[in-house]
């Protein structure tokens, strides 16, 4: 299959890289995010204080929406290999996400909780590989930093909006009506995304794609190097939780537990403003930088984390020191999500870039479960010092592995 048409409404001319396409899938990404965030805020009230859960349900519904997130981003990258299969995974994810998410604010028992909980979460991790390919789809190739930037800065958005949105609803219609109205944000995610497929070139008439998982293609070559690289990265890109509780544990002794929980929230919305505001500058150097531009992009964030853990650290309860480290983090993470979209959609062969999608999104789903959980135990066990010692050592293997990554993908081209 070759590679999809030039979008109707884009040009040749690189330097016109927010389509109406663009825009659609960007505007997409922050509906979503408001919409998914604020049932998430809200599902500890609803499990716990609403039905009388034990925190312990909380953990085992979280647990298992994650592991189903995970194994349906892979499914969800087979789907969306195909151009026209692509666009209906898009639709049908993003409504049914909206869908199952608002309707847990109805929910009168934990298990429709955890049902409903699951499948919002399925579907969701059913949809990312086929926006990222979509969005491949209505920008030129060398605007792909730009445009993935410019997506993941209207998600960080979100993330921020969807918390503030989910107080004022709860302060105006309780909990379970503030869950139930997350469908509006939802659907219109839906209608942005229709409209962004309406503003992308039509798959030719050709036979569908053969439904199938496809690993061994994606890690082959210079792709298959970056995954290798991206894996050691995300085996040590901890939740940010965890950056949250590292603050509240070293600012409670000087200002109280509830101050320094406001402290911690502070610095952590502080943390999501660093990465909206470097996703699309993180874009443009990617694409300035040609070919390598992605890979060299990521390097540097990851590098940032690097130095972010290493502060976290050894860091002291000096707040504005501490601030450092989440801002580091901030711009780290804003680096890295966009560049790794980029690389992925540069790098990966267009008839198996929805399984890049899919493979990319599994590893980040795999990756910070398992630096979570070893990083959670080497800060019971030993210290949490020590859990960001071994964080940073990850980071480090990253770094070597982009290096050679980018040395080989030079000496092939």
């Amino acid at each position: 299959m070759t590679a999809p048409a030039e979008p109707p409404d884009a040009t040749t001319d690189e330097k016109r890289w927010l389509t109406r396409g663009v825009a659609g899938i960007g505007t997409a990404s922050l509906l979503a995010d408001v919409g998914h965030e604020v049932p998430t805020a809200l599902l500890p009230s609803l499990l716990t204080s609403t039905l009388g859960a034990p925190a312990a349900a909380l953990g085992l519904i979280e647990g298992i929406s994650d592991g189903l997130a995970g194994a349906a981003r892979l499914a969800g990258g087979a789907l969306a290999d195909d151009p026209a299969r692509r666009r209906n995974v898009a639709v049908g994810g993003y409504t049914s996400t909206a869908a199952l998410a608002s309707l847990t604010g109805a929910a009168t028992t934990v298990w429709q909780v955890g049902i409903l909980r699951a499948g919002a979460w399925a579907a969701r991790g059913l949809r990312v590989p086929a926006r990222n390919a979509l969005l491949a789809d209505v920008v030129h190739p060398k605007a792909y930093g730009r445009a993935y930037g410019f997506e993941r800065m209207m998600d960080n958005l979100g993330a921020i909006f969807g918390p503030l949105l989910a107080l004022g609803l709860v302060a105006a219609v309780g909990v379970r009506w503030a869950i139930g109205l997350s469908v509006i944000p939802g659907i219109l995610a839906a209608v942005a995304i229709v409209y962004a497929i309406r503003h992308t070139p039509a798959p030719s008439a050709k036979a569908r794609v053969p439904l199938r998982i496809r690993i061994k293609p994606v890690l082959r070559g210079d792709l298959g190097r970056l995954m290798g690289a991206v894996t050691a990265f995300e085996v040590g890109n901890v939740a940010a939780t965890l950056l949250i509780l590292q603050a509240t544990q070293l600012l409670t002794p000087g200002h109280g537990t509830d101050t320094a929980t406001t402290l911690a929230l502070a610095l952590y919305t502080l943390y999501n403003i660093a990465a909206t505001v470097a996703s699309i500058p993180a874009g443009r150097f990617a694409d300035r930088l040609g070919t390598h531009g992605p890979i060299r992009v990521l390097t540097a964030g990851v590098a940032l984390f690097a130095l972010a853990y290493l502060g976290f650290a050894v860091t002291g309860a000096n707040l504005v020191v501490l601030a450092l480290p989440f801002l580091a983090a901030g711009l780290a993470i804003g680096c890295v999500e966009t560049a790794q979209h980029a690389a992925v959609a540069t790098l990966a062969p267009a008839e198996i870039r929805g399984s890049a999608f899919g493979l990319l999104a599994t590893i980040q789903a795999g990756g910070n479960f398992v630096a979570s959980a070893i990083a959670g135990v080497l800060w019971t066990s030993v210290s949490a010092q020590a859990a960001f010692f071994y964080l940073t050592a990850w980071m480090v293997l990253a770094l070597i592995g982009l290096a050679l990554a980018s040395l080989r993908h030079s000496t092939s081209s």
